[in-house]
């Protein structure tokens, strides 16, 4: 009997520490999902530097949205039964159009005019802005506050977005070492992403989960909306400014089409869709913070691909602007 109780104590114990460990991972599974979406990210920005300057900018978005549109689609057939996403209110669907208009249609096309102009590297190192962008968007829109530590935080960003892009020039002790264009071009994606991020959290708070429809489900439902948003609004955009010409020369480039599909992959299908999952196990905040670490992750790829050369005032600055994207949100 003796034996039998130690035993018995012992299972409970190990069950115990079992529990425990599964609760902790479950609690930062939002965290280690946001981390996920970063290296993700990272992939898709340059995935996408390769793929706009040989396919250009729109014809890559319009592949890239119909690519994501056909992967949801399969996804829920498998787990549903049904092709179409189900349980989606009609306040659903028109915040999740609206976040697909501002961040994909407006947002990807700054994004990927900057990585052509600027490259991927410096694209990212200004899309640590997003997540300011999205505070500010919150505290227009939802009323959160914007604590002196938010401003700090705001300051140590822009402090080391400007080391790594700023630098001496020949008659003036300042000036900027990228094209001005691509530098707008960057700011606007970083807004747009920032702002789409919000509009899609509060897309989701009126998703009504059910068996059909479980809760991890919900952000590649949202993610469906917003990609028929974005294919609507690109494909508009290139057959006003391109002609659709460019689209059908790119379905017989099959080098194109292997980008294309990977950078949906890495891009509006896994990373957007773990980075909408990301926004519903922990905090918007914690989870931009934590995604914006593409601007570090980037630098070395970017060296062995693109052969850019990497200086410390580009390590210090990067490093510099996430620390200050954390202590907006951590602080």
């Amino acid at each position: 009997m003796q034996v039998f109780c130690r035993l018995f104590s012992q299972l409970r114990k190990k069950l115990y520490l079992c529990a425990r460990k599964q609760n902790r991972t479950m609690t930062y599974l939002g965290e280690l999902i946001s981390i996920g979406v970063a290296f993700s990210w990272t992939a898709t920005a340059l995935l996408s530097e390769f793929g706009s300057k040989r396919l250009g900018n729109l014809t890559l978005n319009v592949l890239r949205m119909a690519l994501a549109l056909v992967f949801s689609l399969v996804l829920f057939l498998v787990v549903t039964g049904e092709p179409l996403p189900t349980g989606v209110s009609t306040e659903a669907a028109g915040w999740m159009l609206l976040s697909g208009l501002v961040g994909y249609v407006i947002g990807d096309f700054c994004l990927f005019q900057c990585y052509i102009i600027i490259g991927s590297r410096y694209g990212q190192l200004f899309m640590t802005l997003a997540p300011l962008s999205a505070a500010l968007m919150a505290w227009v829109t939802l009323g959160q506050q914007m604590t002196a530590m938010s401003i700090i935080a705001m300051l140590v960003t822009l402090a080391g977005i400007s080391i790594s892009v700023l630098g001496r020039g020949e008659h003036h002790k300042v000036s900027l070492k990228l094209p001005l264009n691509g530098v707008l071009f960057a700011i606007g994606a970083a807004v747009c992403q920032g702002v789409g991020l919000v509009l899609s959290k509060i897309g989701m708070d009126h998703y009504e989960v059910s068996a059909a429809m479980p809760d991890w489900l919900v952000p590649f439902s949202a993610n469906f909306y917003r990609c028929i948003a974005g294919i609507v609004g690109f494909s508009l955009l290139l057959y006003f400014r391109d002609g659709m010409a460019t689209l059908r020369e790119a379905m017989h480039d099959r080098k194109g089409l292997t980008v294309a599909t990977a950078t949906t992959i890495f891009g509006p299908f896994v990373g957007v869709g773990f980075s909408l999952m990301a926004v519903q196990y922990t905090a918007a905040g914690i989870a931009s913070t934590l995604m914006a670490m593409t601007p570090i992750i980037i630098l070395l790829p970017s060296y062995w691909l693109f052969h850019e050369k990497i200086t410390w005032k580009a390590i210090i600055g990067a490093f510099i602007s996430v620390v200050g994207v954390s202590l907006f949100f951590l602080g």
